[in-house]
């Protein structure tokens, strides 16, 4: 004789296994069912604020510095000529032609041989002198919209000062300033290039 009585989930189980459904409910179950969405090679999406990608049946998060990331990242190898890049001015020259010191110095030569050498040279100048303004845009518009309601003196005493200064006027004569500079050194890049 049982001392226990069986449960209908008991019972329910029991058929499940018998029948081979090993995996099945023996319950009803009620409650909150989360959605599921598959994702495939590629595709980008936004979950708990986090955006999401899947590159190499990996599913991996994009940030941010990302774009960074790839800007530093210097190959183990030449992508023109497959060297190795080993040498001391490889790095260099491959943050800014994307090649090799040996790469670059070929191309270099060439623009020698063919008379175009100074003409590579003043636009890499100017496109530095682009970078540059961009640069001191940045720093300037920084040191404008800080705030000067207080500063700590060298005797650790906090200062207040009064007055300031039209901070939007000041942004606007530096952006201007900036895109003035910008359009000259356009103008003489198209002039170089014509």
């Amino acid at each position: 004789m049982l001392k226990k009585e069986f449960k209908r989930k008991d019972v329910d189980r029991a058929r499940n296994i018998l029948t081979g459904k090993s995996g099945a409910s023996s319950e009803t179950q009620v409650g909150y069912k989360k959605k599921r969405v598959d994702y495939k090679e590629g595709d980008v999406w936004v979950e708990n604020k986090k955006t999401w990608t899947i590159k190499d049946g990996i599913k991996q998060t994009i940030s941010k510095m990302d774009a960074i990331k790839k800007e530093i990242f210097v190959p183990l190898c030449c992508p023109k000529c497959s060297k190795v890049m080993k040498h001391y001015l490889d790095i260099n020259n491959y943050k800014i032609h994307k090649n090799c010191h040996d790469c670059v110095i070929e191309f270099e030569h060439k623009l020698r041989c063919k008379g175009e050498y100074d003409d590579y040279i003043k636009n890499l100048r100017l496109k530095n002198r682009l970078s540059q303004i961009d640069e001191m845009e940045g720093m300037f518009l920084d040191l404008a919209n800080q705030t000067n309601e207080g500063f700590v003196s060298e005797h650790g005493e906090v200062e207040r000062w009064k007055g300031g200064i039209d901070k939007e006027k000041i942004s606007t004569d530096i952006t201007q300033a900036a895109n003035e500079a910008r359009e000259n050194i356009q103008k003489e890049l198209t002039n170089e290039e014509n």
